[in-house]
């Protein structure tokens, strides 16, 4: 990230948690800086300014740009018929009951909202109020004081700052801003410089179009066996590779019906499974992730599915809840490792944080930004949704010896493992919210 963009004039607890929404619906006094930030992540974004004499600014960076303060009536009507997956409620919008009811009817199933307010604020009654208007309180984010005033200093001379200090910057966005974040939640009233709250529309219980996704690497000994098994399963499903293949593995998925996503030059696990959960959110409902060697039963996909449409947010099928004897020993003692350590750090009951067979609801998908850039993505894509209180199922699945060579890189992934715990630490509000991380015995 560029430190104009880190450090632009643009409330960074907003910023930080955009996810990576379809359509954004950005309200309040000054909005353009929000607006032209949500585009950043690929979004449409329809901008209601608040300030008359700021709207000129709103139409330069937005897709489209409404007045809102002398005729939020007016506003509302110009985009009829319109969902959003995210609406941003700022500086003079933020949680009016008349706003909060208007923002939920913008919003589609299990579309999120983020609402901005000041420290002078009580965090619980604006939970409360929010809670009132029919949404789902996930957690609260903090800006710390420091962050606001590294923002004062303007991009342009932050920029120059750059060019001569790289590392302290890489430094302080790394390090010292969570470090910074962890003794705001602990003394906001001290140390914060306003808050954010994450709430969602309650996604409904009801069928969802899936998408069944895999990550393939040289697979044509299993490719065709596996989209047979899969629409064996789910008929309506679709499915879809991310390849980085120098064999027939892609030729032979397409001529199963498979849409097939080439990622040329291979680029690792992380960045792969990063592009497979973003393509799944734009076309379905659902994604549901099976690695390609039948480790995994295919025959549980259909209970993963039914979980989802049920209620759940994200199910993790654990290959390691016991020892399962197609897996090496000391395979099974890394990942009982990795996930006990998991669960000491962060409180989640789970016994495998590197589960090939997982699903997600894509709502929840769009909510983050997941960063595929080195190993153990898995890691983030269960930790981060569970420590925001996202509904969470973990059941035990039986494993098998695979088909075909793996791929793994052991040292590097248990390097990447512990790098995303620790990055995770002051990530969500769980403890303040409750615990909401189910384990079911297997079925």
């Amino acid at each position: 990230m560029r430190p104009s963009e880190l450090f632009k004039d643009v409330n960074p607890a907003i910023r930080d948690n955009l996810g990576k929404p379809r359509a954004v619906l950005a309200i309040g006094r000054g909005v353009a800086e929000t607006a032209e930030c949500a585009r950043t992540s690929g979004a449409n974004v329809v901008a209601f300014e608040v300030d008359p004499a700021m709207l000129s600014r709103a139409r330069d960076v937005a897709d489209e740009a409404h007045a809102f303060g002398s005729a939020p009536a007016e506003a509302w009507k110009a985009i009829e018929g319109k969902l959003f997956d995210l609406v941003i409620l700022e500086d003079g919008a933020a949680h009016t009951r008349d706003a909060l009811e208007s923002a939920k009817s913008k919003l589609s199933d299990g579309g999120h909202a983020l609402i901005a307010f000041g420290t002078s604020e009580d965090p619980d009654r604006v939970a409360g109020d929010v809670e009132a208007a029919g949404f789902e309180v996930m957690r609260l984010e903090v800006n710390p004081r420091v962050i606001s005033a590294l923002a004062a200093v303007g991009p342009e001379a932050v920029a120059e700052l750059k060019k001569v200090h790289t590392t302290s910057f890489r430094y302080t966005r790394e390090v010292l801003l969570p470090l910074e974040r962890l003794a705001a939640r602990v003394a906001p009233r001290a140390l914060a410089d306003g808050y954010v709250l994450v709430a969602r529309l309650p996604p409904a219980r009801r069928k969802l179009s899936l998408t069944v996704g895999m990550l393939t690497l040289n697979e044509k000994e299993s490719v065709e066996r596996m989209i047979d098994d899969i629409r064996a399963i789910v008929p309506d499903a679709k499915i879809l590779l991310i390849d980085s293949s120098s064999d027939e593995t892609p030729e032979l998925a397409k001529a199963k019906g498979a849409r097939v996503v080439r990622q040329l030059p291979p680029r690792g696990h992380g960045p792969a499974m990063e592009r497979l959960m973003y393509e799944a959110a734009s076309e379905s409902d659902a994604l549901i992730y099976i690695d390609c060697d039948f480790t995994y039963p295919t025959n549980v996909i259909g209970q993963i599915r039914e979980m989802l449409e049920a209620g759940a947010d994200v199910v993790n099928a654990t290959r390691t809840s016991k020892y399962p004897k197609a897996m090496p020993v000391p395979n099974f003692m890394a990942n009982r490792l990795f996930a006990g350590t998991a669960s000491m750090v962060h409180g989640l009951p789970t016994t495998d944080v590197h589960s090939g067979l997982r699903g997600y609801r894509s709502s929840v998908i769009r909510g983050f930004a997941f960063d595929g850039e080195g190993d153990a993505i898995p890691l983030d894509t269960l930790i981060l949704p569970a420590r925001s209180n996202y509904n969470v199922i973990e059941f035990p699945i039986e494993y098998s010896e695979r088909v075909g060579v793996s791929k793994l890189a052991k040292l590097r992934g248990t390097i990447w493992t512990f790098i995303r715990i620790a990055r995770a630490v002051g990530k969500g509000d769980r403890v303040r919210r409750g615990k909401r991380y189910v384990v079911r015995d297997a079925e």
